[in-house]
């Protein structure tokens, strides 16, 4: 099993809010999607991710105590 661990990062005097996913393998960073809430942002992300690392796709979400969201997705070897 894997996990994506994704951050809501807010505005900033010169960037919009946006989400960030790592890994082991890097992170990737997206602009908030207003037309969505926030789970479903981590998990169009979650999915940004999978397929930039041609992954499969998200298993679950949940987040953790510090407001995080995880992603698992099922690895095979």
């Amino acid at each position: 099993m894997k996990a994506i661990q994704i951050k809501y990062l807010s505005a900033t005097d010169t960037k919009g809010s946006r989400w960030k996913a790592w890994t082991e393998a890097g992170s990737m960073t997206v602009g908030y999607d207003y037309a969505l809430d926030p789970k479903e942002n981590a998990l169009a992300l979650a999915t940004a991710y999978c397929e930039k690392y041609d992954w499969s796709m998200p298993k679950g979400i949940g987040s953790i105590p510090n407001g995080d969201y995880v992603v698992t997705l099922e690895v095979t070897a």
